[in-house]
């Protein structure tokens, strides 16, 4: 395998302080995402309808929405090459106390790993965590 080409996949579990519609919605509602990550956030609430985040800095499109349950989403980092598709599932479970958040990001490119790996904590789950207990 040629490791300039390569793609790897992240794998990363949440526990969350709110019901998973509650969950689904900070993900999903624009204003919520901006207020989440503090910059500009534009999230269609339909399948095949765009997103983007991070003022653009992430772009993409809703492939599977099941509301309070799963968001399936193809996304590209402004950082990337050209064209370069990821896919993001987040599979929300109901607990006890809140939502298990199960995460998967598959198609990562390789150089990129370690940044998004660690930006997903940084910039989505410590902050989601924070909004989701502060509400």
């Amino acid at each position: 395998m040629k490791t300039s080409r390569a793609r790897t996949t992240i794998r990363q579990t949440v526990t969350l302080p709110a019901a998973p519609g509650a969950v689904y919605s900070a993900l999903m509602d624009t204003r919520q995402h901006a207020r989440l990550t503090g910059a500009p956030a534009r999230i269609s609430s339909k399948v095949g309808g765009s997103i983007m985040a991070y003022g653009g800095y992430i772009t993409g499109t809703n492939l599977e929405l099941q509301p309070g349950k799963k968001i399936v989403q193809a996304w590209h980092m402004q950082d990337w090459p050209a064209g370069h598709l990821s896919r993001c599932t987040f599979r929300l479970e109901r607990i006890r106390g809140g939502t298990r958040l199960h995460f998967t990001h598959s198609g990562v490119p390789h150089g990129h790993l370690a940044a998004v790996k660690q930006g997903w904590i940084d910039h989505y789950w410590t902050p989601l965590k924070a909004m989701l207990a502060a509400k």
